[in-house]
């Protein structure tokens, strides 16, 4: 009923707000007391020039290509004389985030990476423990390019229209060697010219068994390096042989099994932090910065190696969170 003045008005203020249900109550008895309607009275304000049939058209294109830019919708609506502006757009349908960036993988590396993964699976975590992982990586000056953002759902950042396809070293100014076990880091060594089997050869040399012994690691030790040609080349197998140099079979195209790739993130989101002027502040930023790579750090990233080949498992050899 509406709301009474005097003594009663104030009491019945007093019970409804202590029961803000029946203030609600109250206030629809009273729009329907006042207008003799029961439905909703026009509200003030533009009307919405995204329809419902508008939204499904936004819907449909960006299904279809995740990647298009709220720009090409506006001009999608515009071509059927629809006028919105491109944040309106963005609003009503919403970011879930930046693409992510995958290597480009063949169905010959799909299938390596998913053989690897199976026949590794039930190894101890004593061998994860003893193996030196190793990469290379390209760091460049001025951080990286330009994002690109996509329309996704929640929980589909990995689905296959949902990742850009890269092509290894898409880029830099520095080029870097590195190595780490569940201990800790290793060395890291800056890359001058173009790298080839000597070169690589010259940086096993002066990097992998001070490495080796600084992380105290086991006589039983194994060296793991990817199927770069530089690394496979008949030098380089004669080379390892003879040093003793026991390495781990490796999937070509697999950087989701090597753990090294998180430090490579880390490295350059704190590298580009303290914003280098110059390659030779580049170079410096990146062995300062490696070093103070906590070992904690590497012991999580080969503690939950296990995880990362059921993942690969699960995937079939595809991209996966890693």
């Amino acid at each position: 009923m509406p709301f009474r003045g005097g003594l009663a008005g104030v009491f019945w203020i007093i019970v409804l707000l202590q029961n803000p249900s029946s203030l609600q109550f109250e206030a629809t008895n009273l729009q329907i007391y006042q207008s003799g309607k029961v439905e909703n009275l026009p509200r003030s304000g533009r009307l919405t020039k995204i329809t419902p049939r508008v939204q499904r058209k936004l819907i449909q294109e960006v299904t279809k290509d995740p990647t298009t830019t709220s720009k090409e919708l506006q001009a999608s609506l515009a071509s059927v004389k629809v006028s919105v502006h491109d944040s309106t757009i963005r609003k009503r349908l919403g970011k879930n985030g930046v693409p992510r960036q995958k290597l480009l993988l063949s169905q010959k590396n799909i299938k390596a990476q998913l053989s690897f993964a199976r026949k590794h699976l039930d190894d101890p975590q004593d061998f994860w423990e003893n193996t030196l992982w190793t990469d290379e990586t390209k760091i460049e000056l001025f951080g990286r390019s330009v994002s690109h953002y996509i329309w996704r759902k929640s929980n589909t950042a990995f689905q296959k229209k949902n990742i850009i396809p890269t092509v290894k070293y898409g880029g830099g100014s520095v080029m870097v060697w590195g190595c780490f076990a569940a201990s800790g880091p290793g060395r890291l060594a800056v890359i001058n010219g173009t790298m080839n089997s000597a070169i690589y050869q010259k940086i096993l040399k002066e990097n992998v068994r001070p490495s080796v012994c600084g992380l105290k690691l086991k006589r039983t030790w194994v060296l793991q390096q990817n199927n770069d040609p530089k690394h496979t080349s008949k030098s380089t197998s004669e080379w390892l042989k003879k040093n003793k140099m026991k390495t781990l079979e490796w999937p070509s195209q697999s950087p989701d099994l090597n753990p090294i790739e998180m430090l490579w993130h880390d490295l350059k989101k704190v590298v580009h932090a303290r914003k280098p002027s110059n390659v030779a502040e580049l170079q410096q930023f990146c062995k300062d910065e490696w070093a103070k790579i906590p070992p904690q750090r590497c012991n999580r990233l080969i503690a939950s190696y296990g995880k990362r080949l059921i993942a690969v498992v699960a995937a079939k050899g595809g991209p996966t969170s890693y």
